[in-house]
């Protein structure tokens, strides 16, 4: 929740968070606690308060945070807004493979679910803009089809290259080695239960390393990257080569020789073009 200053929706007179399992007769506390953490005569110019919460997907598992409801006040203006982060509403998951069980058995819940807030707030619903996901409507979400016809992979062609631009980019004022590199890398693949999750990869000559997710692996070979992430940190932080802390971290023995690709081509085979 937060609460902003009149005249100026940069500077939050409250802001913070709170879990209402946690409280008794949440509704009162939360306005008692966010009353008390108030100076006192300032004027509020407005307030936003959101709450997430997990939806039980029918034919498919319990998914957190799949759903959130906002609601903004700012003068007598009033807006309540339902945003979900899960594709089971949709014909087609984001990988754009047809899943009708899951549809048919998810997507009526979320029609009446809008239907109902309309209803209960005695308005009629408004879409709004599309996201790289979806398209909202009055009734669910509709997925993006290509010019043949087949659902779009909106995750492997926005989602994932999104989110990977952290192995790719070194955050600023921030030391390390570089995450990018032009010509040949040793790298060397890292592995998890499943088969290969991606690799990590250096390069003495500019002072660079970083780990390349798989795009097959998802989100096991992006968490598994960010861990990595940290450990090259630590080893900069230690004064390593990036050859040297690729060694240490692969576990390599004096003997053991990392492979050598550009790095171009690497990024390509991690992305299973190559």
């Amino acid at each position: 929740m937060s609460v902003h200053r009149a005249g100026d929706s940069n500077d939050f007179l409250f802001e913070g968070s709170f879990d209402i399992t946690e409280l008794s007769s949440w509704p009162q506390t939360l306005n008692d606690e966010v009353k008390a953490a108030l100076d006192a005569g300032q004027k509020i110019g407005g307030v936003n308060a959101r709450i997430s919460g997990s939806a039980v997907v029918l034919g498919g598992t319990c998914e957190e945070n799949a759903f959130s409801i906002g609601a903004s006040a700012f003068l007598d203006y009033v807006s309540i807004d339902l945003v979900t982060f899960s594709d089971a509403w949709m014909p087609f998951d984001l990988r754009g493979c047809s899943q009708p069980a899951v549809h048919e058995r998810n997507a009526p819940r979320l029609s009446a679910a809008l239907r109902d807030l309309s209803e209960v707030l005695d308005t009629e619903t408004d879409p709004d803009d599309p996201t790289y996901f979806g398209k909202p409507t009055e009734t669910g979400v509709e997925n993006y089809f290509e010019e043949d016809g087949s659902a779009s992979d909106v995750w492997g062609s926005f989602e994932i290259p999104y989110r990977n631009r952290v192995f790719r980019h070194e955050p600023r004022f921030t030391p390390g080695y570089k995450r990018s590199a032009d010509g040949v890398v040793q790298y060397v693949p890292v592995r998890g239960w499943h088969g290969v999750l991606g690799y990590l990869w250096a390069s003495d000559a500019e002072n660079a390393a970083s780990f390349e997710p798989r795009d097959d692996a998802d989100e096991d070979g992006y968490k598994d990257g960010l861990a990595w992430l940290d450990r090259l940190g630590n080893a900069y932080d230690r004064g390593l080569s990036p050859s040297h802390a690729l060694a240490e971290l692969a576990g390599l023995s004096e003997g053991d020789s990392p492979d050598l690709l550009d790095l171009a081509s690497l990024r390509e085979k991690a992305s299973g073009t190559h």
